[in-house]
């Protein structure tokens, strides 16, 4: 802002030119906040104008990486540096989207191939490497936790790595089975709709996607005979409902759901066991994701148990 001499009042204009230490200071400044990136619009925003941007550049301290980025310092570039430059770099609108997404909301315990951007349909894109551009007609201003699960699931490159995708943001409670389901209920087309129902089913409310699984059917399939669904047992702490057994071995399979991993729940799991254990019955635990993802591997070793308690 400068004072505009004749009235005496104040007009916007541009923010005077800085030199030498000083832009270099700023520019350090205003790059920490993406993690060693700054836009050249920031720059110039702050006195740092093409001219000396090319001097830093031709210097060796600044580093282009890109048509809008530039890197302060380092030429390497962090994640979070590589997710600014793919946001900036990609078009007018990009909006970071997916596990990318996931990503920035604080996820961990994945690294993704690729940084998903999300691009409004109409606005002009340019590729990126390292970036997978995505189309949507009225992307919103942000992509919530529980939308970028949804989108990362059904960009996943296999249905385990959709499954993990969709626990992961669970358990670190990044959303909630609620907001989760609720955004899944928008989607209208996936190419995996029945396999995804099941899982957000599984990781939402495990109780209930027990039944669809037909744990009976999967059973007969490797020969076991009908098994006793929430059969009731009596222990020190009261009545015990147990998902599936075989009274007449004393074998026991406990079925988790996603619920399971949450609160306090892995205790009273392993309470309910032990009661099992001490009682004189076998006790085999399976994720419930486990059966979607790998039925017969599962469904063998309660055959193998089966077998040896007979």
């Amino acid at each position: 802002m400068t004072r505009d001499t004749a009235s005496g009042a104040f007009a916007v204009g541009r923010p005077p030119r800085i030199h030498g230490a000083a832009r270099r200071a700023v520019a350090i400044q205003l790059a920490v906040e993406h993690d060693g990136v700054v836009h050249r619009r920031t720059l110039a925003q702050h006195g740092i104008d093409r001219d000396g941007i090319r001097n830093e550049v031709v210097a060796g301290r600044w580093f282009k990486a890109g048509l809008h980025t530039l890197v302060i310092g380092s030429p390497e570039l962090s994640a979070v540096a590589q997710r600014w430059r793919a946001l900036w770099e990609s078009g007018s609108g990009a909006r970071l989207d997916g596990a990318t997404a996931l990503l920035a909301h604080g996820m961990t315990g994945f690294t993704p191939a690729a940084i998903d951007i999300t691009l409004p349909g109409s606005s002009r894109h340019h590729a990126v490497d390292g970036a997978r551009l995505h189309r949507h007609r009225r992307p919103a201003p942000t992509v919530g936790a529980d939308v970028a699960t949804i989108h990362a699931a059904q960009w996943a490159v296999s249905d385990r790595q959709a499954a993990l995708l969709v626990c992961l943001p669970m358990q670190q409670r990044l959303t909630s089975a609620a907001r989760l389901a609720l955004a899944w209920r928008a989607v209208t087309r996936s190419p995996r709709r029945n396999f995804l129902d099941a899982v957000i089913a599984d990781v939402t409310d495990g109780a209930h996607s027990l039944g669809e699984l037909d744990f009976a059917r999967l059973a007969r399939g490797v020969g076991l005979p009908a098994p006793t669904r929430q059969s009731v047992r009596r222990g020190p702490r009261g009545r015990v409902y147990l998902d599936v057994s075989w009274g007449e071995v004393g074998l026991v399979v406990e079925i988790d759901g996603g619920h399971h991993a949450l609160a306090l729940n892995p205790i009273d799991d392993a309470l309910r066991q032990n009661d099992r254990l001490v009682a004189g019955e076998q006790v085999l635990r399976m994720p419930v994701l486990g059966l979607r993802l790998m039925p017969s591997e599962f469904l063998l070793q309660v055959r193998r148990m089966y077998d040896s308690l007979r």
